[in-house]
């Protein structure tokens, strides 16, 4: 396994690029399902699991070629086994997104249950409950959710008990190609909702509603995109590096972004102390960090909410603040395992519940960690770029499913961070 060794505190010095979005792209590699011609994708990140989606997607029957240093990718669907196995859906939970397509276009699938990181529950019963109120037939049997329509997919409305991203992806999906209209309440309202949604219309979908909990789905014939379908920046990395910026007390040029993504995240870093400047309309950010960080109390929620997928970066940075921050996770009840690690670092943080208490400002020392998810891999690497010595983050794997070379974006940086097989 690849470890990152770095040498802290950081400088960095520059302007970022920011890749294309992983959550974006793999509800958009999985809808190519959908058709029978070849789907064109660009701006795709290189990430472990575009590489893992493109396996099993694969192993399907579809054919690909993906140019990795363009960001393009080509899919021939061609499927014929309508089966996801096990061995490549464990790898993630973005497996599940297999289901809605399958079902639409050819009415059955089995899908195995989904893997990814051991960061807490994420049922897919919301999908099984909504998929039955459609009409399809569904069992869960030895891992495996196979689902069958036996007559048609019938229109619904549709109320999930609280909000599931992947579940609203594949009920829009499967709601296109229902008879009558579907209604989704309580839908997930993040941008790579949107940006699936948007495909789906330009491809002749008729939704409405795109960003907000409310989704109303008329069925309507598919074709397939005539142009390439852009990958939008990825939000989550654009906030890994406001955070980077942060934590080494450096102004950062970031290009390519999307800041009305991220406003729940700007203001509260905007709260923290830092100085945020919006240029280009909205593609660049330049932030500009403070002599001193203030302490706040934040909690995590779904979009347009601060994102759990921020969480972790943010309780690096609270470590510099000063007073006693109070960051409460809402949305996955086991999130908090990248704490024991920091706390290896000498930051003073207590856990009650799903609430994390952060006294500050610590004087961080550098000593040997392990990454237990990918978020939490980043929230690492953000400590490790304030703490004095060295630091050894082991198990980076997690790292590369959804950052793309971070560790060489920081070397173009100044950084001082080297891979290591160990």
């Amino acid at each position: 396994m690849d470890a990152l060794i770095i040498e802290g505190p950081a400088q960095l010095k520059g302007s970022v690029d920011i890749s294309g979005s992983k959550n974006a792209a793999l509800p958009l590699l999985f809808s190519s399902i959908l058709f029978d011609e070849e789907i064109r994708f660009k701006n795709v990140p290189r990430l472990w699991d575009i590489e893992t989606t493109l396996s099993l997607l694969e192993t399907m029957g579809a054919e690909f070629s993906w140019e990795k240093d363009e960001g393009t990718i080509s899919i021939l669907p061609s499927i014929k086994t309508k089966m996801a196995p096990y061995e490549w859906v464990r790898r993630m939970r973005a497996g599940i997104l297999a289901l809605g397509p399958l079902v639409a276009k050819y009415g059955e699938a089995k899908v195995s249950l989904p893997g990814g990181c051991a960061i807490g529950a994420r049922p897919v019963n919301f999908h099984i409950d909504a998929m039955k109120q459609m009409g399809i037939s569904v069992e869960v049997e030895q891992g495996y959710i196979k689902a069958q329509v036996p007559k048609r997919i019938s229109g619904a409305h549709i109320v999930f008990p609280q909000v599931t991203v992947t579940g609203t992806e594949n009920l829009m999906i499967l709601a296109c190609h229902a008879e009558g209209a579907t209604r989704i309440e309580n839908a997930a309202q993040e941008p790579e909702i949107v940006a699936l949604g948007e495909v789906l219309n330009r491809c002749g979908a008729k939704i409405s509603g795109l960003g907000t909990p409310v989704l109303e789905i008329e069925a309507r014939r598919l074709n397939p995109p005539v142009n390439p379908i852009s990958i939008p920046p990825d939000r989550i990395e654009t906030g890994t590096w406001i955070s980077a910026s942060v934590a080494s007390r450096s102004e950062l040029l970031i290009r390519n972004c999307d800041s009305a993504q991220l406003t729940s995240i700007i203001q509260a870093y905007r709260r923290l102390g830092t100085g945020i400047d919006v240029l280009s309309d909205g593609a660049q950010m330049k932030i500009r960090p403070p002599d001193r960080y203030e302490a706040l109390e934040l909690e995590t929620a779904p979009y347009p909410g601060f994102p759990t997928d921020m969480q972790a970066q943010m309780l690096a940075n609270l470590c510099l603040a000063w007073g006693k921050s109070r960051l409460r996770e809402t949305i996955f009840e086991n999130r908090f395992m990248h704490v024991a690690e920091l706390r290896r670092l000498g930051a003073k943080i207590s856990v009650q519940g799903n609430v994390a208490e952060v006294d500050g400002p610590s004087i961080l020392q550098g000593a040997p960690m392990m990454a237990t998810d990918l978020r939490a891999s980043a929230s690492l690497i953000v400590a490790a770029l304030s703490a004095h010595g060295q630091t050894k983050i082991s198990r980076i794997y997690h790292l590369d499913r959804g950052y793309q070379r971070l560790d060489r974006k920081l070397s173009a940086l100044g950084a001082r961070v080297t891979r290591i097989i160990e």
